[in-house]
């Protein structure tokens, strides 16, 4: 009998073909039913057999198909007849369960189409363990309610809201859509949501609407990235505009330029300081557009909300009237969203993940085509590897000792005592032992964190 080359103690290999791509193994299972499955009588008796194909996992770069002489039986008692169940086969698919949980671990990092061709399946077969695999992780995988929530937009296929812990920067869930109520039924269904300090968002109304509704602690905060955005938003509008009046050769400068106009005056270096000069010369309303962008900036220097109430009235005032237009989504923002803004000033907390973020978005649009959002969502909560965890140590306790002779208390006797009684020796009293203080817990899962998730996927580990 040919060895057990797939190690399935359950089974026993009868013959082994092999060609260039795959191997045929026939097998049996080792033991026969010894009882009948609808009446419990041990009366059985042969019925035939029929062959079943198996799939199982790659071996040696060849795909493995595991042909089982399956025995049908009859009760005698009964007359009933049944198949023989098989050990370690998946019971709603042809393939071991040790194949069905490799599909599941592989397609979250590589695509359904490779998978498929290495086992010699078919990728719909693929992409049903792969759904059935992320029902099952959502089931056991949780991730700690954020204090200080992000909540922000990626472009996955169309926009799609992205919930981040912004004190970890990490993910911890994808929304289908930024509707109002996908994200109120989101946040009803986080354990602890009246623990929500904070959350700093876009200027997206219904974000702050589901917010005010669900989280009955929490602080709206608008972002700032989301705010200074416009300001440079509204000189590239200038730009723009000014590009129109140019020569192609003018036109093409100001394109090629256009990053020198979008960087803070602060970082410059000289050669740009230079060019920047010559523009602000020749189109003095551009060089004022820049002059505003950097001023609005300065609001955000301000130490109280009242000082940057103040800051962005002088700054509005100072808006040239040519530029009204080309500055009005900024400050028309800014007046419908000033309380939720000016809170930033009080409690400063942004998503510092931003820059992260942006690679991320970058990277996932490439890996998205050709996958549903739901794998797109499963592939990104699920990477393996990506998790932010803590693993919290048992509280420090002092040792316990066994009681030492200094402890025993020992009382003196009247000398003429002595002869009846050598020593009289008083046991202090039975200390209780010391209770567990509960301090250990169970390591907290924060999601999935940006940096490690975006470093996956450009070295094509995902």
């Amino acid at each position: 009998m040919p060895a057990n080359i797939l190690n399935l103690p359950a089974y026993a290999v009868l013959a082994v073909e092999q060609n260039d791509h795959d191997y045929h193994v026939n097998v049996e299972v080792k033991q026969p039913p010894t009882q009948c499955p609808h009446c419990n009588s041990d009366h059985l008796v042969g019925f035939g057999r029929r062959e079943q194909l198996v799939r199982d996992l790659p071996m040696h770069g060849k795909r493995v198909g595991m042909y089982v002489g399956t025995r049908r039986m009859q009760c005698r008692a009964c007359s009933k007849t049944f198949s023989e169940p098989l050990p370690e086969v998946d019971e709603k698919r042809a393939m071991t369960k040790r194949l069905v949980d490799w599909i599941g671990r592989q397609a979250i990092k590589r695509t359904f189409a490779s998978i498929a061709e290495e086992v010699g399946i078919v990728e719909s077969t693929v992409r049903s363990v792969f759904r059935d695999y992320v029902n099952e992780l959502q089931q056991h995988i949780r991730f700690e309610t954020p204090k200080w929530m992000g909540i922000d937009e990626i472009h996955l296929i169309r926009p799609r809201g992205v919930i981040t812990n912004i004190a970890n920067n990490t993910i911890v869930e994808l929304l289908p859509n930024r509707n109002k109520s996908t994200v109120e039924r989101y946040f009803y269904g986080l354990e602890g949501r009246d623990r929500v300090q904070y959350v700093a968002m876009d200027m997206w109304r219904p974000y702050r609407d589901a917010a005010h509704a669900v989280l009955p602690h929490a602080t709206v905060i608008v972002d700032k990235f989301h705010v200074v955005r416009m300001a440079n938003d509204a000189v590239e509008s200038v730009r723009k505009a000014t590009r129109k009046n140019l020569t192609a050769k003018q036109r093409r400068t100001l394109m090629r330029d256009r990053f020198v106009l979008l960087k803070r005056e602060r970082d410059l270096t000289d050669q740009e300081r230079l060019l920047m000069e010559g523009w602000t010369l020749n189109y003095p309303l551009l060089g004022e557009a820049y002059r505003l962008k950097e001023a609005f900036y300065g609001i955000y220097d301000s130490a109280s909300p009242d000082e940057a109430h103040d800051a962005f009235g002088d700054w509005y005032r100072s808006i040239p009237h040519g530029l009204h237009g080309h500055f009005e989504p900024l400050t028309k923002a800014f007046q419908n969203w000033m309380p939720e803004i000016l809170t930033y000033f009080a409690h400063p907390i942004t998503n510092a993940y931003t820059e992260s973020l942006n690679n991320l978005i970058r990277v996932m649009n490439r890996l998205g085509r050709g996958y549903s959002f739901e794998a797109l969502r499963a592939k990104i909560l699920f990477a393996e590897g990506a998790f932010k965890r803590t693993n919290s140590r048992p509280k420090f306790e002092r040792r316990v000792r066994p009681a030492d002779l200094k402890e025993v208390l020992e009382y003196g006797v009247p000398e003429d005592a002595v002869a009846m009684t050598d020593l009289i020796v008083v046991e202090p009293p039975e200390k209780k032992p010391r209770e567990k203080s509960g301090s250990t817990q169970a390591p907290k899962n924060y999601g999935v964190d940006i940096s490690t998730l975006a470093q996956l996927i450009e070295t094509g580990e995902i």
